[in-house]
């Protein structure tokens, strides 16, 4: 039986604090994109939002490689609010939110997606990463999120906005994490708190 997205994080997790928190990042990660790089269809929205929440319900089944239970579980189930090739793209977007990179020949899933599908997931996930990054102690530590985009060098600045100024939070979980939205985006990035 088809569930739907709520359902699935309120049957395969116990937490739903963090998965909340990487929406929250990635919707705004999403949003500035959209507005200083490239803009992207509202649906790419909602598939973010799907992948964000379910990112870290493969937990449930083991904690090692639960990002790759995460898309086996979204598989399994299906998800009402999309159709079977959203559905997988949705996985897949889970399934990279951590771990390797997406690999056509390697990745059965992946492999079945069409290239702009791929391109989707390789966005969408890369976002995902960075905001799964920023909240890696699970405390909610970043009030907002800016974009400053040189399109003369291709760079992405990632401008953090702490929720006190008197504590930085480590982003060093983050900044190991941006190879997906770099590749994906064919950009260099860093992030760096508000000044």
């Amino acid at each position: 039986m088809m569930m739907s997205v709520e359902d699935m994080l309120k049957e395969f997790s116990n937490d739903s604090a963090h998965p909340s928190e990487v929406r929250r990042l990635s919707m705004m990660i999403f949003d500035e994109v959209c507005e200083k790089i490239v803009e992207l269809p509202n649906k790419y929205r909602n598939y973010l939002e799907a992948g964000a929440l379910l990112h870290d319900i493969g937990y449930a089944v083991n904690s090692k490689s639960h990002n790759k239970e995460s898309q086996k579980l979204i598989l399994e189930h299906g998800l009402k609010e999309f159709s079977h090739t959203e559905t997988k793209i949705i996985s897949c977007i889970a399934r990279y939110h951590r771990g390797s990179l997406p690999d056509k020949r390697e990745h059965e899933i992946y492999n079945t997606l069409d290239k702009q599908e791929r391109k989707i997931v390789k966005r969408l996930a890369g976002m995902l990463r960075i905001a799964d990054g920023l909240d890696r102690a699970h405390l909610s530590l970043i009030k907002k999120i800016k974009i400053n985009y040189n399109t003369e060098d291709e760079l992405v600045e990632f401008i953090l906005t702490p929720n006190t100024y008197e504590y930085h939070p480590d982003i060093s979980y983050a900044a190991r994490k941006r190879d997906l939205f770099e590749l994906a985006f064919k950009v260099q990035s860093f992030l760096r708190f508000e000044r």
